[in-house]
């Protein structure tokens, strides 16, 4: 994974040490360099000479890219299958939507969360898969198939899953969280970073609140919406990516993210932590999908089982930290993330984990409406506003007394 390459370089260890954690190649596989190798009874030719590029969408930091000393898997099929990637990121679920739905860009394989692949599924935007092309759809553990969001696994493949949690600075912290209130907690003002995307800060605020982080009705939304903005007033920055810089920087004490990027960032600052809080957290599963719009779908198709090979999905999880759903790939991590309980929580965790569904649509509308309301919803101009009106009544009384008095005055003479 990126934080043990980072260690290891630190360390001074040898080249040699970290190979002998690789895959091996089997007889009849083609080996693409020291690190990969893929299945040889797939046509993974069929395409070269065509010109053909995907268009990839994927979230920032996400994927093994040959930076850091990672493998770069994207080369790599490029040079197997002569198909050229365009790979560019979002760094959310409702950047990825907005994007799609405005028709602006012309996706082949997109990496939506479970929530969003139902949604884009009901309007429609999402191809159907077919299987004979991704045969690797057999190396998902089952555990990982037959989501309520795609039940029979049509339109999506598993990438990756994890869990949220709360990273912070054991410099900065005196005690670990135990807790996600302590995001609301008066004595880190300006101090705490939170997440800058609807469904992920709702959630927190709801298991606080000790509800489900599904709302089932619009008061419920509204009930939580209120409690997100109550917590404006110690909230330093809502964040997405930035919060590697700002947590690895040491400028803020914690933050809610995602465990696979809190072990990246704990990799690049020794002084951070993490811990998954008691009232419960959001298990998540990233999948692959084609949009129903891509003019590539069988490579795409192609670009999707290439990402579920053994030494691929090895590279990946390697080196991103998150969770792996392919059974072969996890028998091959090292101990220390194989058994992690960032990575991979025990049951006490999971019990407690919940899975984003798809809202209905007049829920989401007002989901929507209150994140957009809230955010641009600014305390201290509301309390300046107050102090201004008060100041103004004063004065508005002050020049009614007067008028009387002048006008008593007048009246005497």
């Amino acid at each position: 994974m990126k934080w043990k390459r980072r260690a290891l370089a630190a360390l001074g260890a040898t080249a040699l040490a970290f190979c002998g954690a690789l895959p091996v190649a089997a007889a009849d596989d083609i080996v693409l360099n020291e690190d990969l190798s893929v299945s040889g009874d797939y046509d993974w030719t069929r395409f070269a000479g065509e010109n053909i590029t995907l268009n990839v969408y994927n979230w920032g930091l996400y994927i093994s890219d040959g930076s850091d000393e990672s493998v770069d898997v994207l080369s790599a099929f490029e040079e197997l299958t002569g198909i050229q990637v365009n790979y560019t990121t979002f760094d959310s679920n409702e950047s990825l939507y907005a994007k799609m739905k405005s028709g602006g860009a012309s996706y082949d394989v997109i990496f939506p969360s479970d929530y969003m692949v139902g949604k884009m599924i009901e309007e429609g935007m999402l191809a159907p898969l077919d299987y004979s092309n991704i045969p690797n759809l057999a190396a998902i553990g089952p555990e990982y198939l037959g989501w309520d969001f795609d039940p029979d696994n049509t339109y999506s493949v598993p990438y990756t899953w994890g869990t949220t949690g709360l990273i912070y600075n054991t410099t900065l912290v005196d005690e670990a969280p135990t807790s996600w209130s302590a995001l609301w907690d008066m004595q880190y003002a300006n101090n705490v970073l939170m997440f800058n995307n609807s469904r992920d800060a709702y959630a927190i605020a709801a298991k606080k609140l000790g509800l489900s982080l599904n709302p089932s009705s619009v008061e419920e939304v509204d009930r939580v919406m209120q409690e997100l903005q109550d917590q404006k007033s110690v909230v330093q920055a809502y964040v997405m990516d930035e919060i590697f810089d700002k947590m690895e920087g040491g400028e803020a004490a914690l933050a809610p993210y995602y465990a696979g990027d809190a072990l990246t960032m704990i990799a690049d600052n020794p002084d951070l932590a993490f811990v998954h809080p008691g009232e419960g957290v959001n298990f998540f599963v990233d999948s692959m999908c084609i949009p129903a719009t891509s003019k590539n779908k069988e490579a795409a198709e192609m670009f999707i089982n290439y990402m579920c090979e053994t030494s691929v999905g090895y590279a990946n999880c390697d080196y991103i930290g998150y969770s792996t759903p392919i059974t072969a790939v996890w028998e091959l991590l090292d101990d220390d993330l194989k058994y992690s309980p960032i990575a991979y929580p025990g049951e006490e965790v999971m019990s407690k984990a919940e899975v984003f569904t798809t809202l209905p649509d007049e829920i989401n509308a007002e989901l929507d409406a209150q994140w957009s309301e809230m955010k641009s919803y600014d305390e201290s101009s509301g309390s300046w506003m107050v102090v201004i009106f008060l100041v103004g009544a004063v004065l508005l009384s002050g020049f009614n007394i007067w008028r009387k008095v002048r006008r008593k005055m007048r009246d005497t003479y």
